[in-house]
């Protein structure tokens, strides 16, 4: 294998690496949800005002608490479509305290159980209400994938 990559030109080797590289981060990329810009219909809404969606059914029977440590993969957009985070495009999950999060975070998940997947649309008064964030405007819809992955 070592005399076969010394056998390949050095600029060749590079591409190939540079190419590999961005498939393997596109397809990390998670898609803008069809949905993004308002809830659907037929999406769940709480007495607050957060609407959300199960788009993969979990198979755990324990919801967290608003105290409970929560690991979640997640990618979260603006209603235009723009992503401002995602735990996915990094490749790895996030792990925090419910409590420690915003009011839509710490309500939703509470809905959720272990390998679910939802989606949740979290008006700005349960996000960041008027404080602009970096890509983040102030009173901002804010829109989630969110999957749990474990509770402790």
């Amino acid at each position: 294998m070592i005399t076969l990559l010394r056998s390949i030109a050095p600029e060749l080797l590079v591409a190939t690496f540079v190419v590999v590289g961005m498939v393997a981060a596109a397809a990390a990329q998670p898609s803008v949800p069809e949905d993004v810009a308002a809830p659907p219909a037929d999406a769940e809404r709480t007495p607050s005002g957060l609407a959300s969606k199960v788009v993969q059914a979990g198979t755990g029977n324990q919801y967290p608490s608003a105290t409970s440590q929560v690991t979640v993969h997640y990618s979260g957009w603006l209603t235009s479509g723009s992503m401002f985070d995602s735990s996915v495009t990094r490749g790895m999950p996030a792990t925090f305290p419910l409590d420690g999060v915003i009011r839509g975070w710490t309500e939703g998940l509470q809905l959720m159980v272990v390998g679910e997947k939802r989606r949740f649309w979290i008006p700005a008064e349960l996000g960041y209400g008027s404080r602009a964030r970096p890509g983040i405007p102030a009173d901002s819809m804010l829109v989630f994938d969110v999957e749990l992955l474990g509770i402790r």
